[in-house]
């Protein structure tokens, strides 16, 4: 008998890489922990088991996924690095909350990249994750491991609540150190590009490769991961803007409210989020998804999400609220 036929319908968490390696192998999914935030991986050569990951996800099939690798040389055995700026940025940064966007080779199934050119593909900086990848003789498709379009999991319990029955494990490796997905680039018409504003700041790329050019797709047609214009969301509204004018017009309702730093307002919602009361935009970033999720969760009629600002993670944290208020 398989080691998936012993599992039970709900997924265990735990720390056995053993485990995880052996049903990977087998086809199953394991929810794994990165520094950004949790995956949803399976064996990224196997189109059975990437057909399961969109399965469980109700992800749509042209939404493309990352794949995950121990090393740039691991990389390079998937991906075309033809250009000298990508290896550069790859050779700083990983492992590192950092998604390349390269030509693929035809060893990485149309199914992972919904039939584009280019696989995303990048390290990541986990210990257990990097010790089970390191184990594997392929690599790992791995998504955020939760529903299509909500909030992501930053910790092995987000991940059991939202996907318990439809992953077969789950491996813990704590609460996620960045909490925001990993920033995805590329290069278009000679220049790089960033696709998805994420954990690695524009500035520190740019310290290595120069000017970046950004091209935040907000349609239906993807070039990379998480470009979808609705997304990370919770299932309650969410609005977007400046919070004293938006908790006067909205008093009447009950209010979880998403601030950043000292400010303070005349309305006093039902629950109060702050981000980072010290004004650490790293900090912020790490509470996000976690407050997004708190505040769902909550008794609270609506959401309102101050912006932070426009600067370094800040960027990424507001692309984040942006596509979650998006209706």
């Amino acid at each position: 008998m398989t080691v998936l036929a012993y599992l039970c319908r709900m997924a265990e968490k735990g720390q056995d890489q053993l485990q995880a390696k052996a049903i990977l192998m087998e086809g199953g999914l394991v929810a794994i922990p990165t520094e950004t935030v949790y995956g949803l991986a399976a064996n990224a050569l196997d189109e059975q088991a990437v057909l399961s990951v969109f399965t469980a996800k109700n992800r749509p099939f042209f939404d493309p996924l990352i794949i995950h690798v121990p090393s740039l040389d691991a990389a390079q055995r998937y991906a075309d690095f033809n250009d000298e700026r990508l290896t550069r940025l790859a050779m700083h940064f990983w492992p590192g909350p950092l998604t390349l966007l390269i030509p693929k080779k035809n060893n990485i199934p149309d199914l992972v990249t919904s039939g584009l050119p280019r696989v995303a593909v990048r390290v990541p900086a986990h210990p257990l994750t990097l010790e089970l990848l390191k184990s594997l003789d392929f690599p790992l498709a791995a998504p955020s491991a939760n529903p299509f379009g909500y909030v992501s999991p930053t910790t092995a319990e987000h991940v059991a609540k939202q996907l318990g029955d439809k992953v077969h494990y789950i491996l813990d490796g704590g609460p996620c150190a960045v909490g925001l997905e990993s920033t995805i680039v590329g290069i278009e018409d000679n220049a790089i590009a960033i696709y998805r504003l994420g954990g690695l700041a524009i500035e520190d790329i740019e310290a290595i490769v120069g000017k970046v050019e950004l091209r935040l797709n907000s349609s239906s047609d993807p070039k990379a991961p998480g470009q979808l214009k609705n997304h990370y969301a919770p299932r309650k509204p969410l609005f977007l803007g400046t919070g004293e004018a938006l908790l006067a017009e909205h008093k009447d309702k009950k209010i979880a409210f998403i601030c950043f730093d000292k400010g303070s307002v005349q309305h006093q919602p039902l629950l109060s989020f702050n981000l980072s009361p010290s004004g650490n935009l790293k900090e912020a970033a790490v509470n996000l998804f976690k407050a997004l999720r708190d505040a769902d969760d909550s008794d609270a009629e609506l959401v309102i999400a101050e912006p932070v600002p426009e600067e370094g993670l800040g960027k990424a944290i507001n692309d984040r609220l942006r596509r979650a208020a998006a209706r």
